[in-house]
């Protein structure tokens, strides 16, 4: 098996070994290659195709915000049931390819065994290795939830305001410099215009570009935008596809390309931590593992609640 490489800023970080009901090794005895399969299914995808940390990481995000880390982002929608993937938010998510390949290999080893929430997790952590990010250890011992309702699917949007979006996170229990910090997934993110657009020429509305953002970008978007079919753009404009603190950096010389991001570099509450990650890589690298650790260990099932579905895509036959 090909070992990661990391890079020099990242790091593996000492994490509690238990969160809730989930562990660090939960298939060691019952799957001993499991989180080998996984990282050498996201090794192979990330070697033709290094914005796949990006895709996993929201994958990842949307499915924890829902109904917590259960994989319902995954089932497929049927002309009589939609799912989740329906939801407008979802409907530019990716990955999924991915997911099915290591559950293939998983099945063919460990039969009903490895959970498709744990494989989002693990395959998510894998990649922020590879682009460069924090080495963390990635409890596990998730089921796959029976559940999966796009109308269910109530994400914070990118031209929320810094307080709505707080409120976003602290309902599913986390803090201000969680919150933050995880949005710096963004340093490796693809965006379409159509998220962004309105900061371009009519934003909120007054027939001018957003003031925020720097007039250099605006020129540069609004020529990708033009250009049709609704292009995609990179949410760090500088080191695209490293995972790193330069995310933090572009904020503050005002070259953030959601809203959302922007203001978090001049609203009084987040400013200072914006400033901090920006001047520390290592800091926000240790936030970083902390806070998607924590984010993919609420509202979790575990023990004999879910299931553990055989194809991702589909809940088990009753």
């Amino acid at each position: 098996m090909k070992i990661i490489k990391t890079s020099l800023l990242a790091f593996f970080f000492l994490l509690p070994l238990v969160l809730a009901d989930l562990r660090v090794g939960f298939y060691n005895a019952t799957c001993p290659q499991a989180e080998s399969i996984i990282q050498e299914v996201v090794q192979k995808q990330f070697a033709t195709d290094s914005s796949i940390t990006g895709g996993l990481l929201r994958m990842h995000f949307h499915d924890c915000f829902v109904r917590g880390c259960d994989a319902s982002i995954l089932i497929d929608s049927t002309p009589k049931k939609p799912s989740e993937k329906s939801a407008g938010p979802n409907l530019t998510v990716r990955g999924f390819e991915l997911i099915d390949e290591a559950k293939k290999r998983l099945e063919a080893a460990c039969p009903s065994t490895v959970s498709c929430a744990d494989i989002i997790t693990l395959a998510t952590r894998d990649s922020v290795v590879l682009a460069g990010g924090p080495s963390y250890a990635a409890p596990t011992g998730r089921r796959d939830g029976l559940v999966s309702n796009p109308d269910d699917v109530n994400l914070p949007g990118p031209s929320f305001s810094v307080s709505q979006a707080l409120q976003a996170f602290t309902a599913k229990g986390l803090t201000l410099n969680d919150m933050v910090t995880l949005l710096g997934a963004h340093t490796v993110g693809l965006v379409h215009c159509n998220f962004f657009q309105d900061r371009l020429s009519n934003f909120q509305g007054t027939g001018s570009p957003d003031p925020s953002m720097d007039p250099a970008l605006v020129a540069k978007l609004s020529k990708l935008c033009a250009s049709g079919n609704n292009p995609t753009t990179f949410l760090d404009q500088n080191t695209s596809s490293t995972f790193d603190n330069q995310y933090y950096n572009q904020l503050l010389l005002k070259r953030g390309i959601l809203q959302i991001d922007q203001e978090l570099a001049s609203d009084r509450s987040t400013t200072g931590i914006v400033s901090g990650f920006a001047s520390n890589g290592v800091r926000f690298s240790r936030s970083f593992a902390t806070a998607i650790v924590k984010m993919a260990s609420l509202q979790v099932l575990v023990g004999n609640a879910g299931e553990i579905r055989k194809n991702c895509r589909v809940f088990n036959p009753k």
